[in-house]
């Protein structure tokens, strides 16, 4: 943005979030004046210290699903519940945030020069019959499963923001995230990778649910970040884009990763699997690689020792706290 140029206004709802925050802090750099919204559900302020000190970015405690007086040119649509148990904990306020809260977003779009960039989620694959699964495979959805209130109302805010385009040529863009990891992941959110770090971090037992040979692809948040910028700068996006990395690990090759890159003594204890959990996950990136040049830099390896160490120094804070 050059200088002199008056700065274009971006709403971020889910700001205090693991996702949301980064997304602040890139978007602050690139010189945007940035609204945040967060209804602090599962979000953290601590994640928005640094944005906190920057005049050009703007906090409000407020709900997607409910009134917001903000006139933005663009909003990016982080709201919603994104880990198994927080997720199932308020299985309506997850499906109504997602659904309810796109429904709110479009009316507050529709008729102005407005673009909704909307994270929505691999999760709208469910437990995959096609490997990798590119944008055109519509799923496999348990919709009455203790996950579809995430599942289901992830694509149901798919469908409303498609139908807005079609109907009212809203500049809606879908991005389905595929897992993501990296500083500032809550450490109770159920995550795979959350909970490996702090379970060796401790030294208490790696858990493994099933056999560990469910596969998964990890994306470092710098890499997530830039394919949503890119996105936002496209002229249209018609259809939902995966992003993710598309390396392929099995859980069972993470957790011995994490168990040597933290130095743990830490053993590994098996579990049931939970239910409709998907076998296998791994993004097929050709759209994103064809229009915004995605291209992940971040190994898997080194994403985790910037989160492992991210991870000791929160935990060192929090035990100097207690």
């Amino acid at each position: 943005m050059g200088l002199g140029a008056a700065r274009r206004t971006v709403l971020v709802a889910g700001a205090a979030g693991f996702l949301g925050s980064h997304l602040v802090d890139r978007l602050l750099d690139e010189g945007y004046e940035v609204v945040g919204l967060d209804n602090l559900m599962t979000g953290d302020l601590v994640n928005l210290s640094r944005a906190a000190r920057d005049p050009h970015f703007h906090f409000q405690t407020g709900d997607v699903r409910e009134p917001i007086h903000v006139y933005p040119q663009i909003i990016f649509n982080f709201a919603c519940p994104a880990s198994p148990v927080h997720y199932q904990f308020d299985p309506y306020a997850t499906f109504t945030t997602s659904v309810l809260g796109a429904q709110n977003l479009i009316r507050m779009a529709r008729g102005r020069p407005c673009t909704i960039v909307h994270a929505s989620t691999s999760e709208v694959y469910g437990d995959p019959t096609v490997h990798p699964q590119p944008e055109t495979y519509w799923g496999n959805v348990n919709p009455i499963g203790e996950r579809a209130c995430y599942d289901e109302g992830k694509r149901g805010a798919e469908t409303l923001l498609m139908d807005a385009n079609r109907v009212w040529n809203l500049d809606a863009r879908i991005v389905r995230i595929f897992n993501t990891y990296g500083p500032r992941m809550a450490f109770n959110d159920g995550r795979v990778v959350s909970n490996f770090i702090v379970q060796a971090i401790e030294g208490r037992p790696v858990t493994l649910f099933g056999e560990g040979k469910q596969s998964r692809s990890f994306c470092f948040v710098d890499d997530l970040i830039e394919g949503f910028i890119r996105v936002s700068r496209l002229d249209r996006l018609p259809s939902p884009m995966n992003l993710g990395n598309p390396g392929e690990f099995t859980i069972a090759e993470l957790a011995n990763l994490v168990i040597e890159l933290t130095g743990s003594r830490s053993t590994i204890e098996y579990r049931p699997l939970p239910s409709d959990d998907p076998k296998q996950r791994r993004p097929d990136i050709t759209k994103a690689q064809s229009l915004i040049q995605f291209e992940p830099k971040i190994q898997l390896r080194q994403g985790l020792e910037r989160t492992i160490a991210n991870f000791r120094e929160r935990l060192a804070e929090r035990r100097a706290q207690a």
